[in-house]
């Protein structure tokens, strides 16, 4: 069975590949924007459409003590009114020109996209400049944006996956920023106000540090000039540091009850740091054990061999400061502690013996061939050279990245595994209340998601795997932080 999934799986990849021209390194470029920023560009005349991808130094590891959630919210406000246009004109101004134009805080960065015809990205640009440096702030803009974002955490609190995604990370990252969730709590996000927020951008939105991917219909000197005009007003004062990560993980099962038919397991272990030689053996380890979908082995032991979840995944993920190897799975509550286990003996397993080397194969054919999807359109392009620049990678990356997957021996793989993979550092937390009675359940059908609200898509379950921090060849697994409207 698994076999055939992984067989079928490459089958579609090799059809689509059809479809997507990969991207040459040698069509990146750098862009002088000042020592202080990055700019990396990819040229493309296909259509007339350009895509940029900007990152400042405003995630919410930088939120005030008392303050969580703080750089999610003013990101929800960037397009809440500029200058002298309040919320409804800035909207309009972007939607008369079909502008996309979205902001979101990771725990690192604060990532701006925008998406626009050839011809509207002067205004795009413009839009963009005000926003960043004469935001509005309106009270009632202010507390519009404050009552959705309150209104998204009380629903958080009868969802079993952000549940155990809050309290994983509480325990897992102790008393650092990376502790708190992204978009904050319902009390600190009532404590926030307007000058809050200006103090925040005044810190925090600046040139410094600055990361910005552009993809598309335009030249390197337009560009050039463009960028330059756009940010040249935006402060370039340096933000304060990060503080080091303590220690990472608190080994056990820890449970948050809830009165829910479902419960959802996170789970997780210190990870390998970007730079770390390390990384794509563990990249591609991880791939194996959790990131491949019905190829991967916890996808085999737990669905296809016992039937006690619909899926589950794990991703690899290197923030600013720390990392981590972390999963997810959700099961019956009398089902629960059982796949716990099934967890932590997969991962014993595969920390003694490694993978196959077929294994090991078709994880090689899948990362390297699926790599050239992440730039079939401009958007995609941005968002991935965006995501290497957030990783302080090196243009050449883009060239090197599948011949250093292709490098990977099976005796990395496996010495990788054993310094990931020890269940004994496992941190887990469940969402939920596991039923009573821990014998071995008999095998039955998987567990299937429960069915969308009419007019919405389905849910489907992670099944990713990340080289970056938020953003990279597929966006991280789990749940992620809602927004108010990814080696």
């Amino acid at each position: 069975m698994k076999q055939l999934f992984a067989a079928l799986a490459l089958t579609i990849l090799a059809l689509t590949l059809l479809a997507a021209a990969p991207l040459s390194a040698a069509e990146v470029r750098n862009i002088d924007l000042g020592k202080k920023a990055q700019v990396w560009f990819a040229e493309d005349h296909t259509v007339p459409i350009i895509a940029f991808n900007i990152s400042l130094p405003a995630g919410s590891a930088y939120d005030p003590a008392g303050k969580a959630g703080l750089a999610s919210f003013a990101a929800s406000m960037l397009d809440e009114g500029a200058g002298q246009m309040d919320s409804k004109a800035f909207h309009e101004a972007l939607a008369n020109r079909a502008i996309s134009f979205s902001a979101r805080a990771e725990r690192d960065y604060l990532v701006i996209s925008i998406s626009t015809l050839k011809e509207h990205a002067p205004e795009a640009m413009r839009l963009l400049q005000l926003a960043l440096t004469r935001p509005r702030f309106d009270s009632d803009a202010l507390q519009k944006v404050r009552a959705q974002i309150i209104q998204s955490l009380q629903q958080d609190q009868a969802e079993p996956p952000r549940v155990a995604a809050r309290a994983f990370a509480r325990s897992f990252f102790g008393d650092h920023a990376y502790a708190h969730p992204v978009n904050g709590e319902i009390g600190s996000i009532s404590s926030v106000t307007a000058a809050d927020m200006k103090d925040f951008a005044r810190r925090h939105w600046v040139t410094s540090g600055l990361k910005v991917a552009v993809a598309g219909d335009i030249t390197a000197p337009v560009l050039a000039k463009l960028l330059g005009s756009t940010f040249l007003p935006v402060s370039n004062v340096d933000p304060p540091a990060l503080p080091n990560v303590g220690r990472l993980g608190r080994p056990g099962v820890h449970v948050i009850p809830l009165p829910v038919p479902q419960p959802t397991a996170i789970f997780g272990l210190p990870g390998i740091m970007r730079h770390d030689p390390d990384f794509i053996p563990g990249y591609v380890a991880n791939y194996i054990l959790g990131g491949g979908d019905f190829s991967s082995r916890l996808m085999e032991e737990i669905r296809v061999k016992r039937g006690l979840t619909y899926g589950i995944s794990t991703s690899l993920t290197a923030y600013s400061k720390a990392a981590v190897m972390q999963g997810s799975v959700a099961t019956r509550a009398n089902a629960i502690r059982q796949t716990v286990q099934v967890v932590k003996d997969t991962l014993a397993n595969f920390a003694k013996n490694g993978p196959t080397q077929q294994e090991l194969d078709d994880a090689k054919t899948y990362l390297t061939g699926s790599f050239p999807l992440a730039f079939a359109s401009n958007s995609g392009t941005a968002a991935q050279l965006g995501a290497f620049l957030r990783q302080n990678l090196d243009i050449g990356y883009v060239t090197r990245r599948n011949s250093l997957i292709q490098a990977v021996t099976l005796a990395d793989v496996k010495r990788v595994a054993q310094r990931l993979f020890d269940p004994a550092r496992l941190t887990v937390v469940i969402g939920g209340s596991p039923a009573d009675g821990r014998s071995p359940q008999v095998p039955r059908p998987p567990v299937l998601p429960a069915p969308a609200p009419p007019g919405q898509p389905p849910a489907t379950q992670p099944g990713s795997v990340t080289e970056a921090p938020n953003a990279a060849d597929k966006p991280l697994a789990g749940p992620a932080p809602q927004a108010v409207k990814k080696p």
